[in-house]
């Protein structure tokens, strides 16, 4: 600081003495914290009121030096102190009379005392969702104060009760009563009243609100410093909010996504309904891996060695011969260090395997799965609503899907100048990185089954091309915006070929002995895949991360709450 000071001093304009306060008009600001040569005030008044007995150097221009205040605009800084003290006073005046105005407002209102009239007509429980239905009759409801604002003998309050939003209108002694002013966000209520159309040209949500009668609180939510709006800003630091993910999960950005993900969950299973496919419960804890043994999260079972499973796969392929086509919404778990915006240690897998079918079958399957299950989430006026909130440009997926080879997502990523993590050309036997698919993929601006991967790349099980052994019969369904959200393959059914797979990847086979039974028991060609539920979220509802979309998203390094 003394060698800024002294910087300061430029022809006969002498340094500023320690305790030196600062102004400067165009960058400062008049802050009782403010004054220092870093953060100047921005009026000679309030210095000179902040500090009477500090030396005072001015900047009046912004490209200008730092000097010592002039007589003139002393004499002026005094003048305008003057007129500072006195708004401050009667700042101070006019704040001390609104208080005691709104002490003797809550004392009045403590003499009010809600009744609920017995004489009107029984009200009828219902939930927020059955409003429309519930009309012109009196109702109960339960729910959180999402929104609140008070005004002249007026309270407007929007209930929640996790089915919607309803508009509740409070007004007379209801409005003045004593629990009505000190009413807070988050607090729950019970609310009595009967549901009316908006008037015309007002809004609310449903197109309706409740002209309340009578309500009482059930639990009173803290106010203050501990108020919801304190614990929880938009703004907030990423890891707070994960912190708070409890409270935050209350927003209707988050209500909305988890909406749409029951949607999507129940619309994949109409689909698989719809195509004869049954769904079946793997076990979570294992002894063999899928994907490989670096990503395994390891634990003691009974003494014995296990592990969470990365995927159901090889356990849907046992129930081929005795279930016949099979899927799976199970939880996987992948023990990636990873902090990319689409990676979770845990996370929902939607996963199916389908016996008697061709590498191009598949294909098919895969893309009408996803386009039938959007068309699903569609239908539902709810949730398509939610969803022109939260991606209003979103188009669903038309069939068929776009067909890239990975030989030729090389030629298309070389062709534009994509490196690969290397920073080099790729070449055949590359793994495709999240970055250049994101390139690919946001500029082609379409889904993309993109297909037949080396063998090195991927995993032992995978059936080889007929037409070049060098390539596996395997896909990655590409999305816009958000990259890679399923994976499938057709499956080894020969166990000579299978053991060379194991051989490759250095696995011992012999813990994989009833999987190898499955080509030795009536083997046959079949295939499957698995599609991420929180990526495929991601791209629905046009979300940075998937961390948005798992109710409490577990990653490396984030285990709470």
């Amino acid at each position: 600081m003394t060698e800024k000071l002294e910087q300061l001093s430029i022809k006969d304009i002498p340094p500023p003495p320690p305790g030196t306060v600062f102004v400067d008009d165009a960058s400062g600001t008049d802050d009782s914290s403010a004054g220092t040569l870093e953060r100047p005030f921005q009026t000679p008044a309030y210095a000179l009121y902040s500090s009477p007995d500090a030396p005072i150097y001015v900047r009046k221009s912004a490209d200008g030096q730092f000097e010592p205040i002039s007589a003139s605009m002393l004499k002026k800084a005094k003048k305008g102190v003057d007129g500072l003290v006195k708004k401050i006073k009667n700042a101070e005046e006019t704040a001390a009379k609104k208080a005691a105005d709104d002490a003797r407002k809550l004392e009045e209102a403590k003499k009010i005392v809600l009744v609920n009239d017995s004489s009107l007509p029984e009200a009828k429980r219902i939930k927020i969702r059955d409003g429309s239905k519930s009309r012109e009759s009196r109702v109960v409801i339960q729910g959180w104060v999402h929104r609140l604002r008070l005004q002249k003998g007026l309270a407007f309050l929007v209930l929640r009760d996790g089915t919607g939003f309803l508009q509740c209108v409070l007004a007379g002694d209801l409005a003045n009563a004593y629990s009505t002013l000190t009413l807070t966000l988050e607090s729950t209520v019970t609310v009595y009243g009967v549901i009316h159309p908006v008037p015309e040209g007002k809004s609310a949500p449903g197109g309706h609100e409740l002209a309340v009668d009578y309500y009482s609180i059930v639990g009173l939510a803290p106010g203050g410093d501990d108020a919801i709006t304190n614990k929880v800003q938009e703004s907030a630091d990423p890891s707070l909010l994960l912190d708070m993910r409890h409270l935050v999960l209350r927003g209707e950005t988050m209500t909305g996504i988890f909406k749409v993900r029951a949607a999507l969950l129940r619309s994949f299973r109409r689909v698989y309904e719809d195509m004869g496919i049954l769904e079946v419960t793997p076990p979570c804890m294992v002894q063999t891996q899928v994907e490989g043994g670096s990503t395994l999260f390891a634990l003691k079972y009974y003494g014995e060695d296990a592990y969470l499973t990365q995927s159901s796969q090889l356990y849907l392929e046992t129930c081929l011969p005795a279930l016949g086509d099979v899927f799976c919404v199970q939880e996987s778990f992948r023990a990636e260090r990873s902090h990319t915006r689409r990676h979770l240690s845990e996370y929902t897998h939607v996963e199916a395997e389908l016996a008697f079918l061709t590498f191009d079958e598949l294909l098919v399957h895969i893309e009408t799965l996803l386009a039938k299950t959007v068309a699903y989430v569609l239908e539902d006026p709810e949730i398509a609503e939610i969803l022109s909130k939260l991606n209003p440009g979103f188009k669903p997926p038309q069939l068929p899907f776009l067909r890239m080879t990975y030989d030729s997502a090389l030629d298309w990523l070389n062709e534009r100048g994509v490196p690969n993590e290397e920073g080099e050309a790729f070449k055949f036997g590359d793994d495709i990185a999240e970055a250049a698919e994101r390139k690919m993929t946001d500029e082609i601006g379409e889904p993309i089954l993109l297909t037949r991967f080396p063998v090195e790349i991927k995993s032992f099980y995978m059936q080889k091309c007929a037409d070049d052994p060098r390539v596996t019969e395997s896909v990655d369904v590409l999305m816009p915006n958000v990259g890679e959200i399923t994976g499938g393959s057709m499956r080894i059914y020969d166990l000579d070929e299978l053991m060379k797979g194991y051989a490759r990847e250095g696995i011992n086979p012999e813990p994989y002995y009833w999987f190898n039974d499955q080509r030795v028991y009536g083997t046959c060609p079949h295939g499957g895949y698995g599609l991420g539920t929180e990526r495929i979220l991601a791209w629905l509802c046009d979300r940075f991360t998937v961390r948005d979309c798992s109710l409490y998203p577990r990653f490396a390094g984030r285990c709470k709450p």
